[in-house]
């Protein structure tokens, strides 16, 4: 028997960074995002070694353990070790004897919330094997404790729910744990035309999320106004961007695009560099209408709007930088596994 699951990546539209937990326990946060054919995937393959080998391939690291109900904690699988020990003490209550293999289509540090997505991917594979009472919302709050608490890595609450859910959805996050998540019905041809105007570019500089994200709650935390004021902004163009995208508004959209990557820029000075300032004005100069850095900044993705006539162009002219050019498409659903039995 071989269980294998995948967890979709995201593009953070709006709104990210008030999904942090000392923002929204006390304004309230609103996050915009969607997810594309990018994934990560997990492997499982029960045995009876007695043994526990975590294989993660796209950053060739390897870890065996003997089977027992609680594994050290691995400085450098970490997320692995933090999820097994969480099965274990949760729901089986004994060792589990396995080979796991998990690998990513975007490298960490891309702000796609690539290792989030790998939680979650991991957690629906261990659902499927051991037919775990889980639903959407539970294996989202499962994931995001295992990361947040259980493994101590800053960040925030977005990115297990949109790779749980899958789609487009705008997402409520309250205190006491109180999130909601309305999936946006689009018409066909706005999802189309989105999906035709984006253009995604990897800077090819991986950062580490949560040293951002630190030094966003480090503000927060002072009660710096400035701060304050530009996340309460990038929560409104969260709203705003939902509107447009339903009513097929696509200058609108743009704006709200441009608008909250500027109000970002001002939550930590590490969100943006003069690399990114010089990249972002480049694709401005080719064809582009507006841009952002999609996750925590300091890297990663930049996700690109422009006239669908004038992708091909620009595309080129992004070629000739150093990095990666991708159109990924929307994906409608989240987390799936499924289970192969050998003959």
């Amino acid at each position: 028997m071989i269980i294998r699951s995948k967890a979709p990546l995201r593009l953070g539209l709006a709104g990210g960074g008030t999904d942090i937990a000392n923002y929204y326990n006390r304004y309230g946060g609103y996050v915009l995002n969607a997810t594309v054919d990018m994934y990560a995937y997990c492997t499982i393959e029960p045995n009876e070694t007695g043994k526990v080998e975590f294989i993660a391939a796209d950053i060739n690291k390897k870890e065996e353990y003997d089977a027992g109900e609680k594994l050290p904690f691995s400085p450098s699988l970490p997320l692995h070790t933090c999820i097994y020990n969480r099965i274990v003490s949760d729901f089986v209550k004994k060792p589990l004897s396995f080979k796991m293999t998990t690998y990513s289509d975007a490298p960490a540090g891309s702000g796609l919330g690539s290792s989030s997505t790998m939680v979650v991917a991991i957690i629906k594979a261990f659902e499927e094997w051991l037919n775990l009472p889980l639903g959407e919302y539970d294996i989202a709050a499962l994931a995001y404790q295992i990361e947040r608490e259980d493994a101590s890595l800053a960040g925030g609450k977005q990115d297990q729910y949109a790779a749980t859910f899958g789609g487009f959805n705008f997402m409520e996050f309250y205190e006491n744990e109180r999130v909601i998540v309305n999936p946006l019905r689009l018409k066909r041809w706005i999802r189309n035309e989105i999906e035709a105007s984006l253009v995604l570019y990897y800077t090819g500089v991986s950062r580490e999320s949560a040293n951002i994200i630190k030094e966003q709650i480090q503000h927060t935390q002072k009660g710096d106004n400035k701060n304050i004021e530009s996340m309460h902004e990038m929560k409104n163009q969260s709203l705003l961007m939902k509107e447009a995208l339903l009513k097929g508004d696509f200058k609108g959209f743009s704006n709200c695009l441009l608008n909250g990557w500027l109000a970002k820029r001002n939550v930590a000075a590490s969100i943006s560099n003069s690399f990114l300032d010089e990249l972002y004005q480049y694709a401005l100069s080719h064809g582009a209408e507006s841009a952002k850095i999609s996750g925590a900044g300091g890297g990663g993705f930049m996700m690109i709007y422009c006239n669908p006539c004038n992708r091909i162009s620009l595309i080129r002219a992004l070629k000739e930088k150093d990095g990666m050019v991708l159109t990924p498409s929307f994906t409608e659903r989240g987390t799936q596994a499924w289970t192969i039995y050998n003959n």
